[in-house]
């Protein structure tokens, strides 16, 4: 059986008191504006006392300035922060060199992707999958990183079989990962399952469920055709019920989550990492109502 950071097996639930690490993403701005807002909502979730804080990394390295500069805004402000690090379309020359600036900012961890290429590129760089960035970071910095890698409990939706994505994990975890946080998805019994299949195979590094909160159901049908989350269809015909009710798929979002995060909990789940899209009430408030805050 697949073990905690804390040392208890997934899928048994902590009664130590010892409070549920969180952890909170965030993409990184385009505009001043998007800079100053997003200074706002970080505070707000400061209050949560989070783990780390993540930045995502645009197709291709698209965003590496600003994603850098949320990172160092973060460690500036006192708290633990992980870089997304893609690997598609990267040389291992530049890898090595951005190793060495994230290093030199006081990263302690990363998030290691393939990534995308922007569109319109054509296949690239040094690095096929995940897991040769894994080991290539090890090789070259050994345990200066706490590496993340992507867990899929729904599976990839690029991958030829559930069997071949268990594989693929299993090979990022085993080049040197230290934990995993899933993609979103709105099925614990999918997240239970992956966890025990992946233990079964003797990886039991931990694996930390990613969490989006419903705000809006435009976004959310869009985001999860494009990464291939499932939305149970129960919930996609409420959400498409309530129509232009904003308020009422906040609220309704907000059951749902919370209702989903307290089945990962009383699964033995090692933490929360929060997919925020910038924004901090719908967070919060889930925090909360799971006596976490």
């Amino acid at each position: 059986m697949a073990m905690s950071e804390a040392g208890m097996p997934q899928g048994e639930k902590d009664t130590t008191g010892v409070r549920l690490p969180l952890s909170f993403e965030f993409f990184p701005p385009k505009t001043p504006e998007g800079v100053e807002k997003l200074r706002g909502v970080r505070q707000k979730l400061y209050a949560l006392s989070p783990q780390f804080c993540s930045v995502t990394y645009g197709a291709g390295g698209s965003t590496q300035e600003g994603t850098f500069s949320a990172v160092g805004a973060i460690l500036a402000e006192g708290v633990a922060a992980a870089s997304h690090f893609s690997c598609v379309g990267a040389t291992r020359t530049s890898v090595r060199e951005q190793l060495q600036t994230l290093k030199g900012m006081g990263v302690k961890r990363l998030v290691a992707l393939r990534g995308d290429l922007p569109s319109g590129y054509g296949a690239g760089g040094e690095f096929a999958y995940a897991s040769d960035l894994v080991a290539f970071i090890r090789a070259e910095t050994g345990g200066d990183f706490h590496i993340e890698v992507a867990a899929y409990p729904e599976i990839h939706p690029q991958s030829r079989s559930a069997e071949a994505d268990l594989r693929a994990y299993a090979t990022k975890v085993r080049a040197g990962a230290n934990s995993a946080i899933t993609q979103y998805f709105y099925n614990a019994d999918a997240y239970v399952r992956f966890v025990d299949e992946a233990a079964r195979m003797g990886v039991d590094a931990p694996v930390v469920p990613g969490i989006m909160p419903i705000i809006s159901s435009t976004q959310l049908m869009r985001f999860s055709d494009a990464c291939g989350a499932e939305i149970p269809r129960w919930i996609r015909l409420r959400l498409q019920g309530f129509g232009d009710d904003t308020a009422s798929i906040r609220a309704f979002g907000l059951d749902v989550v919370t209702a989903l995060c307290e089945q990962l909990v009383r699964a033995g789940a090692p933490g929360l990492h929060f997919y925020t899209m910038n924004q901090s009430a719908a967070t919060t408030e889930i925090v909360r109502r799971l006596g976490l805050a």
